[in-house]
């Protein structure tokens, strides 16, 4: 008896201790918890920040073009001069950002060379057509339209980063092109601010905004893949370095054909005969600069941060904005293609956006069940 009774007091007191151990192993994951959400909402509002940057570019370029154009001003090249100028700003926050740490593995300077180069000379390339467009289109038609990006992005993200298709995404992309094509036959956009666009120019600037988006999309995708494959990492030091090196090509290349051209005679009476004088046309220009340069930056820091295919889609919530604002400051009209066109390009982005929710919900409850499994091990291996 007093044995048996000694063991059940033994027993009884490894009761208390393996309750203590368990609700230690729950402890455990609720720190975790902790530290995860603040990392998420820190992450949030950086990848908000960007979103905003991108989406006041967005809206700042395309208008202040127009603006350009309306005033007096008709440089093809200077307006593509502009969409590149902007990049050596960036050299400020590279200088304050924090250097990599000594050891750290650094891809070869050649093919990085190779990668800025043929990225900025695509870039330039595309800043040209998209010029063009602008001037042959009106900002609201032209900013619509530029949603097929997201079609062009979503095929070039499968190709080359190896983007999964959801019935969502394709819900997205389907029905943001047939958004754009609803623009494509809208030839009765006789209103395009105080320049008139001949009937034949109406197609062409269809016909290059179509291609510089998709373009545009390789371009995101190319990026993509770079940080991925050959920088392996996503720093904003990296970021800006990608931003400033390709811009850079891409600003010798405008500067190179804006001189070739012939068109820089002519930047001097543009200045002097510029609606409202000297001093408009400088800020103006700055602007646009400034406006492709925060979009660009937005865009690229979402390609870090999540995919080319967010960064586009991201790019869309600003299509219902542009054209409004385009109405009530260069007499755009708001036809009801325009309408319709614009009210699909929502739910296209809504549904995106769901698609968004319903993936991060999936992979929230995938990460509690592998944090159920380790306080598990963690209970049995305690006891």
């Amino acid at each position: 008896m007093p044995q048996g009774f000694g063991k059940s007091q033994q027993v009884l007191a490894n009761i208390p201790q393996q309750g203590s151990r368990h609700d230690e192993g729950r402890e455990v994951p609720e720190s975790a918890t902790d530290g995860s959400k603040r990392r998420t909402i820190q992450r949030c509002m950086l990848v908000l920040a960007d979103v905003l940057m991108l989406l006041v570019g967005e809206a700042m370029a395309p208008l202040l073009s127009r603006l350009y154009y309306n005033s007096g001003g008709n440089s093809l090249w200077m307006t593509t001069l502009m969409q590149s100028a902007g990049s050596p700003l960036l050299a400020i926050p590279l200088l304050l950002t924090p250097r990599a740490a000594a050891g750290e593995p650094l891809p070869a300077v050649f093919k990085m060379a190779a990668i800025c180069v043929g990225l900025g000379l695509i870039i330039g390339c595309d800043n040209l057509m998209y010029s063009y467009a602008m001037l042959y289109l009106p900002v609201s038609t032209f900013s619509l339209m530029s949603s097929t990006q997201l079609a062009f992005n979503a095929v070039t993200s499968r190709l080359i980063n190896s983007q999964r298709f959801t019935s969502l995404i394709l819900n997205s992309v389907v029905v943001l092109t047939f958004s754009a094509m609803l623009l494509g036959v809208d030839n009765r956009d006789g209103s395009s601010g105080s320049n008139v666009v001949p009937h034949g120019k109406h197609v062409v600037g269809i016909i290059l905004t179509l291609s510089a988006s998709a373009v545009h999309a390789l371009i995101l995708s190319l990026f993509e893949v770079t940080f991925e494959k050959v920088i392996k990492a996503t720093t904003l030091r990296w970021v800006l370095k990608m931003q400033i090196f390709t811009n850079m090509v891409a600003l010798v290349v405008s500067m190179m054909a804006l001189f070739a051209s012939g068109e820089w005679r002519s930047i001097h009476g543009e200045m002097v005969m510029f609606k409202n004088g000297k001093v408009s046309y400088v800020v103006t220009l700055i602007g646009i600069a400034v406006g492709w340069q925060a979009a660009a930056l937005g865009a690229m820091r979402l390609i870090a941060r999540v995919s080319s295919l967010f960064a586009n889609v991201t790019g869309t919530l600003a299509l219902p904005l542009v054209p409004v604002l385009a109405v009530m400051l260069f007499g755009d009209r708001m036809t009801g293609i325009k309408v319709v066109a614009m009210l699909m390009a929502v739910w296209g982005f809504l549904s995106y956006v769901y698609h968004g929710r319903r993936a991060a919900a999936a992979r929230k409850g995938r990460v509690h069940a592998v944090a159920g499994c380790i306080v598990c091990a963690g209970r049995i291996s305690n006891v």
